[in-house]
């Protein structure tokens, strides 16, 4: 049986101005669970990264909300963090993966941010439902 711990929510203008809040909120939560170091580092690189590309694109050129999920499980030791905005729809999941055996000087400009976000987060799923596009990255704390 799934025994759930934490479950709140953030909302916030998506500027860049926002993101310390964004990390501050997840941080705090982490932290009252005990969440390994090395797997908060990883997510507040995720939700920098994330949290930056709805900044910088979703509404552009205006600005609009994002709302933040946050949900911690015990069994298993788990995160959940749900990124919810109403901007353009973009799948950022979808983008080609940049070569990253090509120097950085030969390689697209691009890209690196998102596969940094795949290769440190243990599930990532988008979807766009309902004017919403709807990011959720997972993980798992061991």
């Amino acid at each position: 049986m799934k025994q759930m711990g934490t479950a709140k929510e953030l909302t916030v203008e998506a500027t860049v101005d926002n993101l310390n809040k964004v990390t501050s909120f997840v941080e705090e939560a982490l932290e009252e669970s005990g969440c390994p170091m090395k797997a908060q580092m990883q997510i507040n690189i995720a939700i920098d990264e994330i949290f930056s590309n709805i900044s910088y694109y979703a509404y552009q050129p205006n600005t609009g909300d994002v709302t933040v999920q946050l949900e911690i499980s015990e069994e298993p030791a788990e995160v959940t963090i749900t990124f919810i905005d109403q901007g353009i729809p973009y799948d950022p999941l979808s983008q080609e993966e940049p070569d990253t055996t090509l120097s950085a000087d030969e390689r697209k400009i691009g890209g690196l941010g998102i596969f940094m976000v795949k290769k440190s987060m243990d599930d990532l799923s988008y979807e766009y439902k309902d004017g919403k596009n709807i990011l959720r990255m997972k993980k798992i704390l061991r």
